[in-house]
């Protein structure tokens, strides 16, 4: 359920609130506040992204299997 939610926060931060912060004014970067936020949520998606992959059950069964085949 945590890694459900965790891969719907980029789709809900870029997607939905996009329209709650379309503005100009404050620059971020010197770049428009939405322009900033979508930068920033494309940064967030990667790291979000990432911490998914390391709570992934799968993925430690992965790792542990092909850590048993090397000599």
């Amino acid at each position: 359920m945590l890694l459900r939610v965790l891969a719907a926060l980029p789709f809900i931060g870029i997607l939905l609130g996009v329209p709650f912060v379309n503005r100009v004014e404050p620059l971020l970067l010197g770049m428009p506040f939405v322009l900033g936020w979508i930068v920033a949520w494309v940064v967030l998606s990667s790291i979000i992204m990432a911490i998914i992959y390391r709570l992934d059950p799968s993925n430690r069964q992965i790792a542990a299997d092909s850590e048993e085949v090397r000599p």
